[in-house]
């Protein structure tokens, strides 16, 4: 392992949780309205990944699926550390659900090749499903550990602590291997200036910037339309609707006990027009 390891983070652009993103006609969310942001679960991955090649040696390469703007998260990422990125960018691959986004990506990590590591967050806040990385897993035929916490690496053998229902289960698994990193593992830490003043320069330099954190498409990396997109996508959503808008108003009952302080709540929820009846306390 002297040349150390070659990691690749999966990383995607969601709307941005604080944002008022709403619902188009079509059931699909609108993202053209929506502030974007990395996907929170991504960090967590993002922030292994770091520290698995600060410990080791090699280079971290960031991939991201979506439209030209989710470079900006590519971007972000090498402010962290990151040293290189790939945007899978293609028209085609709109409307993808988790099988065929799986496909285009392990399609990726194939393109980049001789992969040691690939780390995802557990799953996005925008899909919410945890499908996507398991799914790479079993297509590129790597070992998978998921929900991890705790790592570490001796030769070419990765000791993991992962959590399960009611505890935490212990195992080892061969490099290559994929690791989905559970939200309860290090935070992403801040951005150090170097990295911050070396993307900087990246993006005033856009001869090496498009070396560096290169757009690739559907041909470039060899995969069939005909499985991605809504062609690739078996999966059909009967419905999607917005729950109401974000934000309300909130009421604190504050008192010398707990005593008056239910007793308070109880007279004000009393003096509501739909009545006490529809509230369970």
């Amino acid at each position: 392992m002297s040349d150390g390891l070659k990691i690749v983070v999966l990383i995607k652009q969601v709307p941005d949780t604080s944002s008022a993103a709403g619902v188009n006609p079509d059931g699909t969310v609108d993202r053209v309205r929506a502030r974007k942001m990395m996907n929170p679960f991504d960090q967590f991955a993002l922030q292994k990944a770091i520290e698995t090649r600060n410990a080791h040696g090699g280079e971290i390469i960031v991939v991201s699926m979506g439209p030209p703007p989710a470079l900006a998260i590519l971007h972000e990422a090498c402010e962290y550390g990151a040293d290189k990125g790939y945007l899978l960018s293609d028209r085609r691959l709109a409307a993808s659900d988790t099988l065929a986004t799986a496909f285009a990506l392990f399609k990726t990590i194939e393109f980049i090749g001789n992969v040691d590591i690939v780390f995802t967050g557990l799953q996005t806040t925008d899909g919410d499903t945890a499908q996507v990385g398991p799914q790479i897993a079993e297509r590129l035929d790597f070992p998978q550990v998921t929900y991890c916490e705790k790592m570490s690496i001796e030769g070419r053998t990765i000791r993991a602590s992962r959590i399960i229902d009611g505890g935490i289960q212990r195992l080892e698994v061969d490099i290559p291997a994929l690791i989905t990193i559970a939200n309860s593992a290090s935070r992403l830490e801040h951005k150090r200036f170097y990295n911050v003043y070396r993307t900087r320069e990246l993006l005033r330099d856009k001869q090496t910037l498009a070396k560096t954190v290169m757009t690739i498409t559907l041909d470039n990396i060899g995969a069939d339309p005909a499985r991605v997109g809504l062609m690739g996508s078996p999966t059909v959503v009967g419905k999607t609707w917005k729950l109401g808008e974000k934000g309300g108003s909130c009421k604190m009952f504050q008192g010398d006990s707990a005593k008056h302080g239910v007793e308070t709540l109880i007279e004000s929820l009393s003096e509501d027009e739909r009545g006490i009846e529809e509230y369970v306390l």
